[in-house]
């Protein structure tokens, strides 16, 4: 639902940012959206059209610093981000688990909204700088007078922010007034479950006034906006459906820790075994895709798969040792593929190692290999009656 498919753009302060290609349909619909806007003012040539161009990504870029905002107050939390995507319906910050605590909910989904309404402020002391406060204060409003474009331009920006930071503190769940709702209710009943249920009842009941605004501005002729606002409102509420059903599920796990449902007796390849050897003793002998790999001392070094011991010429497997083949080095192991044993088990569920290798691997605080958790053994602890909602 979330931009699952997205196309990484880069990385900042080491977090994965990446766009769903319905990102592109939704600029394109902005700048054409505001090349009108801006050649009722800026009649001549292409200026109507750059400035649209430059307003839309400046808006996702707003989104992205709204993200941004989330994912540096979880990772002052303790909780780990996969990365940010970047979609038509704005953007989200993917995390590694949810909140252990309402105090904890709280800030991470205040923190977004802080950034937006900084973002807004900024807009308005920038166009005060400008032109004076009045002026700032009507470019906010849209009614910008006279000829200059970077008033114009700070005005769109900071006005919609102002309606991105409006929407987004609506009390329906898991826009982040939603989740500001769930920590209220979660520190007045002290039951996450239960907290998440009442935000996803509001989350619901936006959605279905969302639908029914939708219907009637398509009713009275404005097509593309009700189309768009029921769209949004259906969004909302599958959204809604889907964190509750997310929460319930993993309530069944609260307590359970990944050292609960590991493989306490992981086979691993020493760090200075020789290429044919790892080949003979452990691919042909066990017929897995790949291995962990360790050090003298067992502390996780890596991973190595058998495509790279098999792409190299069997003349030259006896020269080659585990070190030059490795897959992943601790670096890049840390964030997906290994986890700390005594970390809740509640922390794999977003864990790009488990989807894309099937597995992580669980160390002890020292770093040593201690087990291996296959999605297999998540679903097994995650098995239990149906979730209904």
């Amino acid at each position: 639902m979330f931009g699952g498919g997205s196309i990484q753009l880069g990385r900042i302060f080491g977090i994965r940012i990446g766009a769903d290609p319905s990102l592109l349909l939704i600029l394109v619909l902005i700048v054409w959206s505001l090349s009108g806007y801006y050649e009722d003012r800026f009649p001549s040539g292409s200026t109507p059209l750059i400035l649209a161009a430059v307003s839309a990504l400046l808006f996702f870029l707003s989104i992205l610093l709204h993200e941004l905002g989330h994912a540096v107050e979880a990772r002052r939390s303790g909780i780990g981000i996969v990365g940010i995507d970047l979609w038509m319906f704005g953007g989200v910050a993917k995390m590694e688990r949810d909140a252990r605590s309402a105090g904890e909910e709280f800030r991470v989904a205040a923190a977004g909204p802080a950034v937006t309404l900084l973002i807004a402020v900024a807009c308005w002391l920038a166009a005060a700088a400008i032109s004076g406060g009045g002026a700032a204060s009507d470019a906010l409003r849209l009614e910008a007078s006279g000829g200059d474009e970077v008033l114009a331009v700070l005005g769109y920006l900071g006005s919609v922010n102002l309606l991105l930071l409006a929407f987004n503190l609506l009390p329906g769940f898991p826009l982040d007034g939603g989740r500001i709702a769930r920590a209220i209710a979660w520190k007045v009943t002290g039951d996450r479950t239960k907290a998440t249920r009442f935000a996803g009842t509001l989350g619901r009941a936006f959605s279905y006034l969302l639908i029914g605004l939708g219907a009637y501005l398509f009713l009275v002729g404005d097509l593309f906006t009700g189309i768009w606002m029921a769209f949004i409102g259906l969004f909302l509420g599958q959204a809604a459906r889907s964190a509750v059903a997310q929460t319930e599920l993993t309530s069944r796990i609260e307590g359970v820790s990944v050292a609960d449902v590991m493989d306490a007796e992981p086979v691993a390849v020493p760090v200075d075994l020789t290429a044919d050897r790892v080949y003979d003793e452990y691919f042909l002998r066990y017929g897995w895709p790949w291995f962990p790999v360790v050090d003298g001392d067992g502390r996780l070094a890596g991973l190595i798969t058998r495509g790279s011991v098999e792409e190299l010429p069997e003349a030259v497997r006896a020269t080659r040792d585990v070190a030059s083949l490795m897959a992943s080095d601790p670096g890049n192991a840390e964030s997906s593929l290994r986890v700390d044993e005594n970390e809740p088990l509640e922390t794999l569920l977003g864990r790009e190692g488990l989807i894309r290798l099937g597995a992580v691997l669980a160390v002890d605080a020292d770093g040593r290999l201690r087990g291996i958790v296959s999605a297999e053994d998540v679903r097994r602890a995650l098995r239990g009656s149906p979730v209904t909602i």
